[in-house]
């Protein structure tokens, strides 16, 4: 048992922790649970995160100055009659010495994760007596023996001198205690000898209940429990009692991991309390909130590994290993993290160490016939009870419910089985011998009901390559591809090549190469790598060498980085033939955009690529080369990319149906969206996402339902924007891609229509994922979305370094068109925001030609409306009030209500600063209409806010606007109000993330604008 001194969970003065990563819902939950009713328990599996979610209750009740108790039960606690009592008594003891409320930080032997951070510590009290968990006697200070409880009016008796004064007692806070009760209460710390009759159990039970009693008497009282299965059956019973007769103010958290298989018993233990399933329980069940913690979603694990510094771009596939556990997620990542080289998307995981012992621990507690049931399950393709039964399991049933109840597999209503996370069968297939797993296939193979999984079980239970048999595989992958089955071709066209004996060289090499493109439309990159791997080893002709490779790297998503040998290969070995030197061409041009950042190159490879394609009549690879130009002709600001597009577009439906690779016209929607011809985008797409959902690739619905949700992002409504970008993030973690994009598009999508705080978190989380993938053109968008919420929310320093990096990632990838990353406006206005005119000024006069070259009529909209902030600065708000008003008109004609909106919000501001109330009134709730129509919530509530201060990129609000102060620049006010409020210029600076000469000059202009002389005459200034 261990209990633990006081120790904050949160820094003085802090407010209450943040919840860990997805459980701010159960969080709330718990919180209401104990509100109503007092009692609640947290149960789950083992590394679910139980004892987190109870680490931030009791943060939360210690913010509001509750005195927290925590108990965490050990195994061995279950054998040691009154263990978990007697910490619970030390542990009172402890905190009632300390002032104030208290609180205390477990051994974390549950799911790790973001939380509380206080360290580790010891138990309370004196040692603890060997073997058993319960403190010993310790001596007192100096190594002289007193008196346990010392020789006021209330000692016990026999017991006033003794070795015993520096335990529970030595506080004096169970002084009031009745000579019996405080007697039992000895007996049970050790603290007195133990009589030979034992201990009063009436006098113990009333004293555990008089001592909490009196705890609650100085203030409410959180009591945690954690792993509530571990309390001997002594303590509980005492618990129970205690608790039964406690009042409202003391409110418990049991914390317990279910014992599905029973509980394991040492020899010698008493069997007299194991017949009572409630033995250990505090409470009637029905006195409780029973709060099930249940596994995280695949976003919240990016989020946990983003949390633990742990590479985030493998998230979806750490959360099929992991199935959702943290404890399990976080030793995967930390596997990655910790490998050699780093694992790319076409690699398997490393499941290796930490990640498959913590596999086996929860295995590892399953009865061995459960186990055995569970390893013919991880070897079917489609597991249910029936079919294991069948394959030699009778009591098949009764294993897997076992298992159930163990947090290992679930069961659906027919009885079909799938494993709660990927690395249990995984480990399960892995240990296992190759006699036990030939067996089971063999098994498998004779009670399966399709002839695909027949075929598939006879060959893994064989050791022995054999063509007959191989011919056979191959035929079940060309049924499967023909049922619509790829994953499961992909798989069989693999096994068909490793079941071809190594004589038929020509043939296993053919095989190789239809698996590894089987698996590429299939997006398994595990299985692409592993038949290129294969084929690469052998001797086969350069085409087929080129064709793996191909495969490999058509799997790898947005991680191009790290696959330039495969590339340089490639190229070799396609020397002399027109169409595999035109295909690797194409892959090229990707490569030298996305990975390297080099626009002009990947034009010319695209060049080159469609070229040769159209020399061989190649009307695939020359419509996907031309598609990759336009791109880059779009980037260049090059007025041949429409021309370039159209034949792409041409060459697309008259070589495949709608719906299949239509790389060209996905293309053709975003150009639309970039131009802000958004309606018709929109109806482009609605058109074509329902053909690529039912016959196309998951990589084209993912990149559908991005588009779709930032052009709705832009026109509304923003709800559905948030939608369609979800499912976008969900696909892409499902097929194992890079999450960068997705997360992406979240951003906009939370920035438009849900919280300016998820939004700056979606974009970092992009942000990183773009990092580690080298994905040089998502790194610059999600550097966009994340400097323009920075700069929404007033983090204006912030947003303009940000912005910064972005106008250096577009300058050296040479990208000129404006419309397609809009930066230009949001790094003008954040130049502005901190008293950098002429710079802004410059910056838009720099890209304003570009877009009038071009037709770029939305982005001048943009230019325009930060022009404007930047004649209010200047003192010219008459000037800047007409060109919003006009730059409003404009964007409302071209249907961007968002972009409405803001510039409403920015006429209001300089409304203020034109002493029209009114006008300044009417442009806000303009602007607050145009928002809740499109349903853009952080904006509405963002136009609701400005009337009492300052507008997106504005500073702290709730002041009045003087007439003096229209002079003044939005950064000189910002600091102006700073330092009207106390600040000294060093706390101006750090606040401002400026030096203390830039304050000191800035400061110098204020004060000759306002023709003031002193701190306190600028504080007058700033009043209304």
């Amino acid at each position: 048992m261990t209990t633990a001194p006081h120790v904050a969970l949160r820094p003085a003065g802090v407010g209450a922790n943040p919840a860990p990563v997805g459980r701010e819902e159960l969080l709330a939950r718990l919180e209401r649970a104990l509100h109503t009713r007092g009692r609640a328990l947290l149960t789950g599996p083992a590394g679910v995160g139980k004892t987190e979610v109870a680490l931030a209750g009791a943060a939360r009740a210690e913010a509001r100055g509750e005195t927290v108790l925590w108990l965490a039960s050990l195994p061995s606690d279950r054998e040691i009659p009154g263990a978990s009592a007697a910490a619970l008594v030390a542990s009172v003891a402890a905190t009632a010495t300390r002032s104030g409320p208290g609180a205390v930080r477990p051994d974390p032997s549950d799911a790790p994760g973001p939380g509380p951070s206080a360290p580790v510590l010891p138990a309370v009290g004196s040692p603890r007596t060997p073997g058993t968990g319960i403190p010993a006697p310790a001596p007192a200070a100096g190594g002289h023996a007193t008196g346990a409880y010392g020789t006021g009016p209330h000692s016990p008796g026999p017991y006033t001198t003794g070795p015993y004064t520096t335990g529970v007692f030595a506080s004096g806070v169970f002084d009031e205690l009745p000579g019996p009760q405080r007697t039992a209460v000895a007996m049970l710390c050790r603290e007195a000898p133990i009589d030979a009759d034992g201990w009063d159990p009436i006098a113990l039970r009333l004293g555990i209940a008089q001592i909490l009693r009196t705890l609650t008497c100085r203030g409410p009282v959180l009591l945690v429990v954690d792993g509530v299965q571990h309390v001997d059956p002594d303590s509980a019973d005492l618990l129970r009692f205690a608790l039964h007769l406690a009042p409202p103010a003391l409110r418990v958290v049991a914390v317990e991991t279910p014992e599905p298989y029973g509980e394991a018993r040492a020899p010698h233990a008493e069997p007299h309390r194991s017949e009572d399933p409630h033995a250990s329980h505090l409470w009637v069940p029905s006195e409780a909130d029973v709060l099930r913690v249940p596994p995280l979603h695949a976003d919240e694990i990016a989020e946990l590994l983003i949390h633990h510094r742990l590479p985030s771009r493998m998230a979806g596939r750490i959360h099929r290993a992991s199935g959702g556990n943290p404890r399990l997620a976080l030793a995967v990542g930390r596997s990655l993290a910790d490998a050699r080289t780093p694992v790319h998307h076409a690699e398997a995981l490393t499941l290796s160490g930490r990640a498959r012992d913590l596999a086996r621990q929860l295995l590892g507690a399953a009865p061995p016939a459960v186990r055995e049931t569970l390893l013919l399950a991880a070897l079917a393709l489609r597991p249910s009870a029936t079919l294991v039964r069948r394959a030699g399991r009778p009591n098949a049933e009764a294993d897997l419910a076992a298992a159930e109840r163990a947090d290992l597999v679930s069961l659906a209503e027919d009885g079909s089985v799938t494993f709660t996370a990927g690395l249990l069968p995984s480990t399960l297939v892995h240990d296992a011998c190759w006699a036990e797993r030939s067996a089971g296939h063999a098994a498998l193979a004779e009670v399966v009901d399709d002839p695909v999984e027949a075929v598939r079980h006879r060959a893994l239970a064989t050791e022995s390559p054999d063509e007959e048999l191989a011919a056979e595989v191959a035929a079940a992958a060309d049924l499967a591809r023909r049922r619509g089955n790829s994953a499961l071709a992909a798989e069989l066209a693999l096994l068909a090549a490793e079941t071809t004996p190594g004589r038929h060289g020509t043939r296993r090499i053919a095989r190789l190469v239809d698996a590894a493109e089987e698996a590429a439309r299939a997006a398994r990159a595990d299985l692409a790598m592993r038949a290129a791997t294969d084929l690469l080893a052998r001797d086969a002709v350069p085409a087929d060498r080129v064709r793996a490779r191909l495969a490999v790297l058509d799997t790898a998503g947005q991680g191009l980085t790290g696959l330039d040998e495969m590339y340089v290969h490639a190229m070799e070995d396609s020397e002399g033939d027109t169409a595999l030197r035109a295909a690797v061409q194409l892959r090229l041009a990707l490569k030298y955009v996305l990975a390297d950042g080099d626009p002009e190159r990947s034009r010319t490879a695209a060049v080159e690529s469609a070229a040769l394609a159209a020399s061989i009549g190649d009307p695939r690879t020359a419509s996907q080369a031309l598609t990759v130009q336009a791109r880059m002709e779009r980037a260049l600001g090059s007025p041949d990319a429409q021309a370039v597009l159209d034949r792409a577009r041409a060459l697309e439906l008259a070589e495949r149906p709608l719906g299949i690779r239509n790389a060209a016209q996905i293309l053709t929607i975003r150009h639309a969206l970039f131009d802000d011809r958004l309606v018709e985008a929109r109806d482009e797409l609605g058109a074509l996402l329902p053909l690529v959902q039912r016959r196309g690739s998951v990589e084209d619905a993912i990149e559908l339902f991005r588009t779709l949700a930032e052009i709705e992002s832009r026109i509304g409504p923003c709800p559905a924007a948030l939608a369609h970008a979800g499912q976008s993030l969900a696909l892409t973690l499902e097929a194992g891609l890079s999450p960068g994009p997705a997360w992406y598009a979240l951003a906009l999508a939370e920035t438009a229509g849900g919280s300016f705080a998820r939004a700056a978190s979606y974009a970092r989380r992009s942000v990183q994922a773009s990092e580690e993938e080298g994905d040089r053109v998502f790194l610059s968008r999600s550097r966009y979305a994340l400097g323009r919420v920075q700069l929404v929310n007033g983090d204006v320093a912030a947003a303009l370094d940000t912005l910064r990096r972005v106008q250096a990632d577009e300058r050296a990838q040479s990208t000129v068109d404006p419309s397609m990353l809009r930066w230009h406006e949001e790094l003008a206005e954040a130049l502005l925001a901190n008293d950098a005119v002429g710079e802004a000024l410059a910056l838009l006069a720099e890209v304003r030609p570009v877009a009038e070259r071009l037709g770029r009529s939305t982005v001048l909209l943009g230019c325009d409306r930060a022009y404007a902030l930047c004649l209010a600065a200047e003192g010219r708000t008459d000037e800047a009030a007409e060109l919003l008003t006009r730059t409003a008109g404009g964007f409302g004609r071209a249907g961007l209500p968002l972009e409405r909106g803001r510039a409403l919000i920015a006429l209001a501001r300089v409304e203020r600063r034109r002493r029209r109330r009114s006008a300044a009134q009417a442009a806000l709730h303009e602007a607050a209409s145009v928002f809740e129509r499109a349903g853009a919530a952080p904006w509405l509530a963002l136009a609701g806010e400005t009337p009492a201060g300052e507008g997106p990129a504005g500073g702290p609000g709730g002041e009045e606007t003087a007439p003096a102060l229209s002079s003044l620049t939005e950064a000189e006010l910002r600091l102006a109000r700073l330092v009207g409020q106390g600040a000294s210029n060093q706390e101006a600076a750090a606040k401002l993330y400026l030096s203390v000469k830039t304050v000191e000059a800035r400061l110098t202009r204020i004060y000759q604008k306002l023709d003031v002389r002193s701190r306190a005459q600028l504080a007058t200034a700033l009043r209304p």
